[in-house]
């Protein structure tokens, strides 16, 4: 029995990615905690518990089960430094100078102690690594040594929870606090020092940065850089500091402090915020969508599942829905499921009515109840079921409402109900169009709530329009009214449509134009933010330097899209050294060159390989060892080129050339000298440019 072949025959196939990503495989499952299965993405607590359960039935099985061997990976030595876009925040203690003059020196420590481990605590919940912590103030990457998907907004996020954590933390003496928060390129990881001192060591302006604007912000501030803000978009509020002069930073920088989070409706909209990209090549699609509305508008209600990669357009497609629905009388129900909030229990449901009833966040309880009653009473909801989502948003009860079933079971049973009677209540004044969207982000009891909705709406006036990624495994396809939809990337027509709406009157020289629609692979998210970058270039030269993997791979990759292609990378473990050959080898590559340059084991490539097509990294065409291998995207093999320090790239580069020279020698095209930099030998073939100089 595998890893893979185990979690089908529990019902958890969607997680076999993350063991294997992880490197879990059967022989480990016995030394799981539920720690261990929360930090490798399990974070639903209903399935940690239930594969605990599994996990102690496996090892008390009077025969232990056969397994297939998973090559070990190479145990790893010593730390490698990596070339990465890091969200770097420092944090300070105010005033501690003037605390250590008038406090006893142990209770000093005390609160500096737990100021640290305030911070600590909190930006680990949103993904943050402590680096390091220094004197009273404490050094924290995101994006290292772990991508997430919107590491920069993780970032913020953390600082105002920082903020206000150490402002509610019980201490001898009232505690305040100063972040700043920077993004940029640097070069992180080298382990520096040992046992208890040791760090990983970071070079770049952005660590200096983040400790200036610390250094003007007011008590209790997070200030962030341009560069974090432009990552940002809408989704949080900001205050134009304006420009400031930085010691050991050349120029003024603009520099913004975060208030709070914004109340824009969803995510889409907040990075949206100015001018949505037009639409190409959907029609289609939309046309369908267009369909299931007037069909459920006829009490034959509607669930389209609609499916497509990150980027692909999913929720652009929705807001055209909307916006051809505009005028049109309807009820719209938006519920957006959040990164940050996966195992929070009805979290986009609660975002909804937060947002119905008009709720602020400076509301008195007694102002928000007052509003949860007027929204509920247009509908007539009954008291109880107003008692119920009353206590869904956390609010008290001040007596207006009957007390509640004390069995928490019944009364979230119950409360399930009442979310479902109320899409129907709304049905009867006018149809409803529901969105729903990121379902891979959902919680566990969001999706049995709306799978309530899913059977009540076959009869009604309702459309609900479910978006997730392939990798999420909706409960709900089977029944008549639902209709699955895949979105698929763009044609190169398209992709030039889009290119060509983007630049308006600017001309794109016909050079960098074909490097757009070659490097997008069809992904409309790839193509505007492409695009922009190109246009935000400083003439055709840098333009070249943005689109361009040689010289300069690490610009090919927009600040926009980084994390999230790091993300994903991260996530393959110890494959990702094989995702990084091959990204030197070039977009496709052979199984005969990789091997030759990987210096593995068989079964060792054969295991790294089969991870990076299950990832979705690679295309495979051909059997091994007479396989060639493409990457999905060529803004993956970017970030996987970008992502080594430039020391290992020219030893790999070295390598292949090597390899070409030897044991490809029919393969070979030419063999040049280069005019930079002195003799250096160039071998242009089929597998791509390799130099055997450094670089």
């Amino acid at each position: 029995m595998d890893i893979d072949g185990w979690l089908r025959g529990i019902g958890f196939a969607q997680y076999a990615e993350m063991f294997r990503a992880n490197d879990i495989d059967i022989e480990l499952l016995g030394r799981l905690t539920s720690d261990d299965l929360k930090d490798i993405g399990v974070v639903s607590l209903g399935h940690r518990k239930k594969l605990l359960e599994a996990i102690a039935a496996l090892a008390a099985a009077p025969e232990a089960p056969s397994r297939t061997p998973v090559p070990a990976p190479e145990p790893k030595t010593q730390d490698t430094a990596e070339r990465r876009q890091v969200t770097v925040m420092f944090s300070d203690l105010v005033g501690s100078t003037a605390l250590s003059a008038r406090m006893d020196p142990e209770d000093l420590r005390e609160v500096i102690s737990a100021y640290q481990k305030c911070v600590a605590e909190t930006v680990r919940r949103h993904g943050g690594f402590v680096a390091k912590y220094m004197g009273d103030g404490v050094l924290i990457y995101f994006g290292y040594p772990q991508a997430h998907e919107h590491d920069a907004e993780r970032a913020v996020r953390a600082g105002l929870e920082v903020v206000a954590a150490i402002t509610a933390l019980k201490s001898s003496v009232p505690l305040q606090t100063r972040i700043g928060i920077a993004t940029g390129l640097v070069v992180v990881g080298d382990l520096i020092g040992s046992g208890e001192a040791q760090e990983r060591g970071i070079v770049g302006e952005t660590p200096n940065l983040a400790a200036r604007l610390q250094g003007v912000a007011e008590p209790n501030m997070v200030v962030i850089a341009e560069g974090t803000r432009r990552l940002l978009g809408n989704l949080f509020e900001l205050e134009d500091l304006g420009p400031k002069d930085l010691k050991g930073i050349a120029g003024p920088v603009q520099a913004w402090a975060a208030l709070r989070a914004s109340s824009a409706e969803g995510r889409f909209e907040a990075l949206h915020a100015t001018d949505l990209t037009a639409l190409v090549g959907r029609e289609e699609e939309l046309e369908l969508l267009l369909l299931r509305w007037e069909r459920a508008k006829a009490d034959a209600g509607q669930v389209v599942l609609l499916s497509g990669e990150a980027g692909i357009g999913k929720s652009r497609l929705t807001a055209a829905l909307l916006e051809r629905l505009g005028s049109e009388p309807h009820t719209r129900l938006r519920y957006f499921c959040s990164p940050q909030h996966t195992d929070s229990a009805l979290y986009p449901i609660i975002g909804h009515v937060e947002r119905a009833a008009g709720l602020e966040r400076d509301d008195p309880s007694v102002a928000k109840l007052d509003k949860l009653d007027a929204v509920f009473a247009r509908n007539s909801t009954a008291i109880e079921d107003v008692a119920l989502f009353a206590e869904m948003l956390s609010l008290p009860n001040d007596g207006r409402y009957p007390a509640l079933d004390p069995d928490p079971s019944r009364r979230r049973q119950r409360t399930l109900e009442a979310l479902a009677m109320q899409i129907e209540a709304l049905s009867r004044q006018n149809p409803v169009l529901m969105i729903f969207e990121d379902a891979h982000w959902s919680d566990p009891t969001s999706l049995e709530a709306f799978s309530r909705m899913v059977e009540r709406i076959a009869s009604l006036p309702v459309l609900l329009v479910v978006t997730f990624r392939p990798e999420f495994m909706p409960p709900w396809i089977g029944p008549s009214h639902v209709s699955a939809l895949t979105i698929n990337r763009l044609n190169q027509s398209e992709i030039g449509e889009m290119i060509d709406r983007l630049v308006g009157d600017n001309r794109l020289p016909a050079g960098l134009r074909q490097d757009v629609v070659e490097r997008s692979d069809g992904i409309p998210l790839f193509v505007e933010e492409m695009t922009k970058a190109v246009l935000e270039a400083e003439g055709e030269g840098a333009a070249q330097h943005v689109i361009a993997a040689v010289p300069s791979p690490a610009l090919s990759v927009p600040a926009s899209l980084h994390a999230s292609l790091m993300a994903r990378l991260d996530r393959l473990g110890s494959a990702k050294e094989e995702a990084q050959i091959g990204a030197v080898i070039g977009r496709e590559f052979s199984y005969a060159l990789l091997a030759a340059a990987a210096r593995k084991t068989d079964a060792q490539l054969d295991w790294a390989l089969d991870r990076l097509i299950q990832a979705g990294l690679l295309f495979r065409r051909g059997a091994v060892p007479n396989a060639t291998y493409m990457f999905k995207h060529a803004l993956f093999q970017d970030a996987a080129y970008a992502n080594m320090v430039r020391s290992k790239r020219q030893q790999l580069h070295n390598r292949i050339a090597d390899a070409l020279r030897t044991e490809f020698r029919d393969t070979v095209e030419a063999v040049a000298e280069s005019a930079r930099g002195g003799p250096e030998v160039e071998i242009v073939s089929e597998h791509g440019l390799h130099r055997a100089t450094p670089l």
